[in-house]
């Protein structure tokens, strides 16, 4: 995985109160990890728990991804809690959470948003709103607050100027060109397969209709235009990819590191799709009240431009970036038609379909 500071001003001081949902919610599964009971706590309640835990033990949220190592920092600076991780994928974190509920090791986890309803009907999470509820799109939230959106990222064009006269500025950009197009491994890949879905959005389809990506994409592997070409920085590095359909974090972060004057990054004017990651609050957490103030703090300004400053678009519309914070991302006006996806129940089915289709469809056009 790829989960890069301002300091925060401390909200501790803040009493609101935020309700707790009841752990029936949570599947009905009867180990509730010490936190039934707890139906109303105030922010300051929570934050002296969680003082008194003392620590917070995450699951696929590295220093490295997003920018984690501040908030981390801010956690350990404001709240004195110690912190360790744990990097896996996001069906990982969820197993690991069944698995270990009867001598649980990890209290929040960060997952992709396909993943959040899966870890709800697994019967692993337990809710928290926190003060910010109003502020998150409903798409990006779980009524309950089971999972909640933390960060966004949209499909991109990732282009090696120095080997494309003109960049890509749209689908249509992409599908005129001469150039080789990298996708990843769309048969494995969640990044790859949103790009096949990106692609169908933006002509006509949606999470239950991928023809229209499927065809784009059939279309420019029949005329020689994809490459098998791993979409990893090493090989970007090494002038191996002309261009690459990435998140646009990835794109962003990839960009600063190689050059911005040889790397450009676009969203595709037609539309692209938007997705995020959700934080999971362990429903067995040793240390439940400490992630809740986790996710509190992500939430919070000082913790969404923690996650700015490592090329994650932050929920939170409202946050108001530093100008050298605001200069890592690109202009909103950039996003005017990338919208998220609608169902992510039907989107989770139409995917198990995708890697028959692209080996039937596309990898067949490839040498």
């Amino acid at each position: 995985m790829l989960r890069n500071g301002l300091r925060s001003k401390s909200f501790g001081g803040l009493v609101l109160v935020l309700l707790v949902g009841l752990l029936a919610a949570c599947g009905g599964a009867k180990n509730d990890g010490g936190a039934s009971g707890a139906s109303e706590l105030t922010l300051a309640e929570i934050e002296t728990k969680a003082k008194e835990e003392g620590a917070v033990v995450s699951v696929g949220m590295p220093d490295s991804w997003a920018n984690w190592k501040d908030t981390w920092a801010d956690m350990q600076t404001e709240y004195g809690l110690s912190h360790s991780d744990t990097d896996m994928s996001s069906a990982e974190e969820i197993a690991k959470f069944e698995a270990e509920k009867n001598k649980p090791t990890a209290d929040i986890g960060d997952v992709g948003i396909a993943f959040g309803p899966v870890a709800v009907d697994k019967g692993v999470t337990q809710p928290y709103k926190t003060s910010y509820w109003d502020e998150i799109p409903d798409w990006a939230k779980d009524s309950d607050g089971h999972w909640l959106i933390g960060y966004q990222g949209t499909i991109a064009f990732l282009t090696n100027k120095k080997l494309v006269a003109n960049p890509p500025k749209s689908w249509e950009d992409l599908k005129n060109g001469s150039y080789k197009i990298v996708t990843g491994d769309v048969t494995k890949a969640a990044q790859a397969q949103m790009a096949v879905l990106a692609a169908a959005m933006a002509f006509g389809g949606d999470e239950s209709n991928l023809e229209p990506g499927l065809a784009y994409f059939e279309d420019l592997a029949k005329n020689g235009r994809l490459s098998n070409v791993d979409a990893t920085l090493a090989n970007i590095e090494k002038g191996e990819v002309e261009v690459t359909l990435l998140w646009d974090f990835n794109a962003l972060n990839y960009s600063d590191q190689l050059g911005k004057e040889q790397y450009e990054v676009s969203i595709p004017q037609e539309g692209s799709v938007v997705s995020g990651y959700a934080t999971i609050i362990n429903k067995y957490a040793p240390h439940p009240n400490a992630a809740k103030l986790t996710r509190e703090y992500i939430l919070s300004d000082a913790g969404q431009i923690n996650l700015a400053k490592g090329y994650a678009r932050p929920i939170r519309d409202s946050v108001s970036l530093p100008d050298d914070v605001a200069a890592k991302l690109l202009p909103k006006e950039e996003y005017a038609n990338a919208k998220p996806v609608g169902d992510y129940k039907v989107w989770e089915e139409t995917a198990k379909s995708i890697p028959e289709q692209w080996q039937d469809r596309v990898l067949v056009h490839l040498s």
